[in-house]
């Protein structure tokens, strides 16, 4: 009898193709018990003609290499040492049993999976729809000669992050992720947050676990997890180079470091060696690392706190998260590097990646979520050469119907619904928002200008594109009175003047932006707008405009805070029309009588100056402790009346 997942799905192909297939994988297996200290008996070249040919078309035959124990390499797969040899054993000794029950002429071991899965399936849905038939599970066909390499390679990813997420389920993970995490902290939070929102629209359908989301992203990014371009010099604490590649140790491949990175000092020539870890359980315990680190951690922190997470897998070289909304009935884009949330046209509009495959990994499915993310459809579409669109349909629904063949019938149906909802919001592409035009701002201006994601506004050549306006609400019409205030600790605006509604983060409410961002300081509680790091000008702005109303300015009193350093230089104006005002940042109200009358107005900041590698720190807009939760960075009052 199979004893796992994928020896049962194994077991479901023909009697000769389960025999050829078995008769290979018992060969790996046992050349590995036989010589455990021969290094060439411990991967498998995945170009190999018969790897490629005899193995990778059949069902359930790689998820058996993957339950073995066998890890993803680039070019192979790879039996490391810190693997569990007895998993190896038991898994090899399921498929011999099974293999010497069918050569002595005994009848197979079928488990009905496909007609389960497809009845569940069926059942999900009440109406027949094509979109129902397509997510039917099905066997995988072998991929076309043309593509074979290809669908080989690509296959394999998909198998690895598939299996690589079930290491998020483990509880005694999820109690160790907990412990890191200030759970009751984010919790009152989140119910603060959501008290206050449902104050101020009490037809608001958002629950408590969105807020938990926004709080959990947050803290993540600016209190736990930090961004490594090259670490500090072990020596000397100078900056470092990644000069090279070295080979990892046997405690860097138990934690998943099939990489290490060499960041060398010029100063005093040593070494700081950086492996890339790859088991979130490690990450825990280092809490530094690039977009792979911060999406493996962040994903198991959202399951540690019950929230239904999934692994965003994107083909130009990025990963994420996406969360459920139980409220919301939707999945949400997160990305714990950017401290963001339900932006999911940040990558291809913001940073201007040119995408071709994203695809979502869960403890229960795998979905193609490449069309949430694009707003280019026929663009995408025309990129997506890698593999047949027929061969990624079939694969997909047949590592699907394996992995949910142990499910109750209400959870399948549960998660075809689901699926039925992305399919339909998928079909018509979404307009950006404003949040979502900016380029990157995590990693150094060097590693954004090389993967193409800083869209230009790193080199202050080129400008974001217009986006939000203050314009007056019914209430604030009635009352003659647009009031707002931004805290650059709590990172919100509170339009007072309509209800105290609250608007999340900085750059939600800014009508232009370049070459800025939101730096925390989590080493000196600190936080504060500066430039990007290797600019020399920052600009930001923000925009009002009465003229829809049919209102003026009857009275304006702004104040705004900024602090310089060295060389460092704030440039804040008023532009009215023909009318630029220039007044200074010292966190004092200015009143404004020379914009009586007019219709519309722009608050800019222009950033410059400062000396050496650290210049764009030498200007900062509304710095503030984080510790200072009432304090206001940012407030600009006006007094309307009739044009």
């Amino acid at each position: 009898m199979a004893v796992s997942p994928a020896v049962t799905t194994l077991c479901e192909n023909s009697n000769g193709v389960f025999l050829d297939a078995a008769k290979l994988l018992l060969t790996y297996a046992d050349n590995i018990l036989r010589y455990p200290s021969e290094e060439k008996y411990r991967s498998i070249r995945i170009g190999n003609p018969t790897f490629s040919t005899k193995l990778l078309p059949i069902k359930g035959a790689v998820e058996c290499l993957f339950e073995m124990g066998f890890e993803e390499a680039e070019t192979h797969l790879v039996f490391p040492k810190s693997a569990s040899v007895e998993q190896l054993r038991l898994i090899r000794e399921s498929i011999a049993a099974e293999r010497d029950q069918r050569l002595r002429g005994g009848q197979p071991v079928q488990p009905a999976v496909q007609a389960a899965a497809a009845s569940a399936s069926a059942s999900a849905s009440a109406p027949e729809s094509s979109a129902a038939a397509s997510i039917r599970p099905v066997s995988p066909p072998p991929p076309q000669p043309s593509s074979l390499e290809s669908s080989m390679s690509f296959f394999v990813t998909l198998q690895s992050n598939f299996q690589h997420v079930m290491l998020y389920e483990n509880p005694e993970l999820q109690q160790k992720a907990r412990s890191c995490i200030p759970h009751q902290q984010l919790s009152s939070a989140a119910e603060h947050k959501l008290k206050e929102v449902k104050e101020a629209d009490p037809e608001c359908k958002l629950g408590k676990e969105d807020f938990l989301v926004l709080e959990l992203l947050r803290w993540f990014k600016q209190d736990f997890f930090s961004w490594v371009n090259c670490l500090p010099c072990s020596s000397c604490g100078g900056q470092t180079q990644n000069a090279r590649s070295l080979s990892p140790t046997t405690d860097d491949l138990r934690w998943g470091a099939q990489r290490v990175e060499d960041h060398y000092c010029r100063s005093c020539q040593l070494s700081t060696r950086f492996p890339r870890y790859n088991n979130p359980e490690k990450l825990l315990e280092t809490r530094r690392g690039r977009c792979g680190e911060w999406a493996n951690c962040f994903t198991l922190c959202c399951r540690a706190l019950g929230l239904e997470a999934r692994y965003i897998w994107d083909s130009t070289d990025h990963v994420w998260t996406e969360i459920y909304s139980v409220s919301q009935r939707r999945w949400l884009h997160c990305d714990s590097c950017e401290n963001v949330c339900d932006k999911p046209l940040l990558y291809e509009v913001g940073w201007e990646k040119k995408l071709a495959y994203i695809l979502a990994f869960s403890k229960d499915q795998v979905v193609d979520v490449t069309w949430r993310y694009s707003c280019k459809h026929p663009e995408v579409l025309s990129r997506r050469t890698r593999v047949q669109e027929t061969w990624l349909l079939h694969t997909i629904n047949g590592l699907n119907a394996s992995r949910q063949q142990s499910l109750s019938p209400e959870r399948k149906k549960e998660l075809t619904e689901r699926l039925l909802v992305e399919l339909v919001e998928f079909i018509s592409p979404k307009k950006p928002k404003p949040g979502e035009l900016g380029g990157r701002n995590s990693g150094s201006l060097a590693w954004r200008i090389a993967r193409g994601e800083t869209r230009g506004a790193d080199s202050g050549t080129s400008t974001q594109a217009d986006g939000y306006v203050f314009t007056p609400t019914e209430k604030e019409k009635g009352d003659r009175l647009l009031h707002v205030r931004y805290s650059a600790t709590k990172d919100q605006y509170c339009r007072v003047s309509n209800d105290s509604e609250v608007i999340q983060s900085w750059d939600q409410c800014v009508w232009n932006k370049d070459s800025v961002f939101r730096k925390v300081e989590s080493d000196w509680q600190m936080v504060y707008i500066a430039r990007t790091e290797g600019s020399s000008m920052g600009r930001i702005s923000w925009k009002f405009d009465f003229a829809p109303a049919g209102l003026k300015i009857k009275s304006l009193s702004v104040m705004a805070s900024s602090q310089t350093f060295h060389s460092g230089k704030v440039c804040w104006q008023l532009q009215a029309g023909p009318i630029t005002t220039e007044f200074s940042g010292d966190g004092k109200m200015q009143s404004f009588q020379s914009l009586s009358g007019s219709s519309e107005f722009i608050v800019v900041a222009g950033l410059s100056g400062g000396e050496g590698e650290t210049s764009w720190q030498h200007t900062q807009l509304f710095r503030q402790s984080l510790k200072q939760t009432e304090e206001t960075s940012f407030e600009i009052l006006i007094h309307l009346e009739d044009a």
